[in-house]
């Protein structure tokens, strides 16, 4: 790990990336998160025995740097390849994530299968509709080969809840709730987990919309009814409708059931925001991982990103 400044940036980092990646971390030594992110990159150094090397910077004390990269929060790092920026993430990030990042750019080394583990994983996304008993099958020995491997695990945990196994969804998901903080695309499977669950042990699983909506109408403040309500939506895919009904409550008592509705609302927006692509970098200057690199740029946003967004600034009116 080297300290690098206006002075040696030149040297260790745009010449040094032309035979080396370099992950450059721009921290401070106010950040709590750059304090945890610190230790772990500093381990994957270790780790990845010379595949890479780990430099930081200064945030405070080098604007100049930071702007040049578009740093506009920290913890940023920013991986330079051939004297040039090519990726990136913001936060701190676990430790898997951190080794998914390195693995699509970090050259492989002996006995290392993280290249191994992304294949299969992306092989059993494709299967996950043709075949999708085969795709659990990949994405367990995918999690086998490493536990820390969070994206195997969202997608496994995912496709446990959608064909309806249960306890092993449950199983599969514990190790990712225990995370310091925990990611929120798991806390939404969380969520959808729940609202599983409730069709599986509620008598009013079997209500139809017009039997929810009769009870509603007595009593506009239900809250418990239009929750219930909203669960059953979740669990039949129902997804905006569910969220409607969500913003219903949230309108009228935002802190009921210890902010319920919220998180469910958030936890459904997570799950229909569309997968970042996984290219290395895109027409809108921007990495895989949101890192601007080049100048700003339209991006086109599809239908899908765009009701996500309508419904986002929807829960933000209400709330503020």
């Amino acid at each position: 790990m080297i300290d690098v400044t206006m002075q040696n940036f030149e040297a260790d980092v745009i010449a040094a990336s032309m035979t080396t990646p370099v992950l450059v971390d721009f921290w401070a030594p106010w950040c709590g998160p750059c304090k945890s992110l610190g230790p772990v990159l500093e381990k994957l150094e270790t780790d990845y025995e010379g595949r890479f090397n780990l430099v930081k910077i200064d945030f405070d004390n080098e604007q100049q740097l930071a702007g040049a990269f578009g740093v506009r929060s920290i913890p940023t790092c920013i991986l330079v390849v051939n004297g040039q920026p090519v990726d990136g993430f913001t936060g701190a990030l676990p430790e898997g994530q951190v080794r998914t990042f390195l693995d699509k750019h970090v050259p492989a080394g002996e006995a290392h299968q993280a290249a191994d583990e992304v294949n299969e994983a992306d092989d059993a996304q494709a299967l996950a509709v043709s075949d999708p008993e085969l795709a659990l099958v990949k994405l367990q020995e995918a999690l086998a080969v490493n536990p820390a491997n969070d994206d195997a695990r969202f997608d496994y945990v995912k496709l446990l809840i959608s064909l309806g196994y249960l306890p092993e969804a449950h199983s599969a998901l514990a190790p990712a709730m225990v995370q310091i903080p925990v990611q929120l695309r798991f806390d939404a499977l969380f969520q959808w987990l729940k609202a599983m669950e409730f069709v599986a042990t509620d008598a009013r699983a079997t209500w139809t919309v017009p039997q929810f909506d009769a009870e509603i109408a007595k009593n506009k403040r239900d809250f418990d009814t239009r929750f219930a309500k909203s669960q059953v939506l979740m669990a039949q895919g129902a997804m905006i409708e569910a969220m409607d009904e969500l913003l219903e409550i949230i309108m009228r008592d935002k802190a009921w059931n210890a902010q319920a509705p919220r998180k469910t609302y958030v936890a459904i927006l997570e799950l229909l925001t569309p997968p970042k692509p996984k290219a290395v970098a895109d027409a809108s200057g921007k990495t895989a991982g949101g890192i601007e690199l080049a100048g700003k740029a339209a991006v086109k946003e599809d239908p899908q990103a765009a009701l996500v967004s309508t419904y986002r600034r929807r829960l933000s009116m209400v709330l503020n």
